[in-house]
């Protein structure tokens, strides 16, 4: 839903750094960086073909020739308007997520209606990529589209929800910040993901092939109902310190201790963001 620029160094809870835009800048380039550690040589020398392609866009302010580039470009176009001032990737807002209620059993029919919902979009985007009939700048879009959409559906309030707009509706206190300055779902896009990315080792390398059969397995609608189960059992029950279920006041408090819990989690979802993508990479360009 929104875009990322984070870099703090690991650092206790109490010390955050202040946030940006959301999540995924910061946050999509490095499952991207991940993706493109783990995919075939072959892939990713069609991962740079495609690319190559990217300026046939025609959105010379989002430059995607590079896998930072192109993990950040569906949000950097948001902003771009059409001659007549229209939103000119404006049919693509809801592409970003989908609504799923966390308090009730778990489906994409609603949420993923006429395909407007980012795992509906990521199995269209590996559709285009294995289409070889399908044109240049087709193929550019799809790519830049799959490589931010797998990171999106990763981040939990973008695949699980209260009715409150994937916690947007939520303020936040997280640490010793107020929250006049978050709200549930920037902290999880923004310092939580900062702090959960350069927590510990670095998470860009080569993975076994067992860590990555262990970590991507399954398929899009397997992952989509993991992240909506995260957002049920982590995000909200750590938000609420109890029922994920029960009343979302209009402020919630993550303190440090809360923090230090849930960081592994949003750790763990970069992680696996990034073998998941490499593996539909492999499948759709290897």
């Amino acid at each position: 839903m929104k875009t990322l620029r984070f870099c703090l160094a690991a650092l206790p809870a109490l010390v955050v750094a202040a946030p940006a835009h959301a999540y995924w800048e910061f946050g999509h380039q490095t499952v991207a960086r991940i993706a493109y550690a783990n995919v075939a040589p072959r892939t990713r020398a069609a991962i740079r073909r495609i690319l190559a392609d990217t300026p046939k866009l025609d959105t010379p302010t989002c430059p995607a020739t590079t896998i930072e580039g192109a993990s950040t470009w569906a949000d950097c176009v948001k902003p771009l308007k059409t001659a007549e001032g229209k939103p000119r990737f404006g049919y693509a807002y809801n592409w970003h997520f989908q609504d799923v209620n966390i308090c009730a059993p778990f489906s994409l029919e609603e949420a993923c209606k006429d395909g407007n919902c980012v795992s509906a979009q990521i199995k269209r985007d590996v559709a285009v990529l294995k289409d070889k009939r399908a044109g240049a700048k087709e193929r550019a879009q799809a790519l830049v589209f799959l490589i931010h959409f797998v990171g999106d559906l990763h981040q939990p309030l973008h695949a699980g929800e209260k009715g409150d707009k994937g916690g947007n509706d939520v303020a936040a206190a997280y640490g010793v910040y107020s929250p006049k300055r978050f709200n549930l779902h920037s902290v999880w896009d923004g310092t939580l993901a900062e702090r959960a990315i350069t927590s510990g080792p670095s998470l860009v390398r080569r993975y076994s092939p067992a860590e990555k059969a262990r970590i991507a397995r399954g398929g899009v609608d397997d992952w989509s109902r993991e992240s909506w189960q995260v957002a049920h059992d982590v995000v909200y029950a750590s938000a609420l310190h109890g029922d994920p279920c029960g009343p979302t006041p209009a402020k919630v408090t993550l303190d440090d201790a809360t923090v230090a819990k849930i960081v592994p989690v949003a750790r763990l979802e970069v992680e696996r963001g990034g073998l998941r993508l490499a593996k539909l990479l492999d499948e759709a360009l290897g």
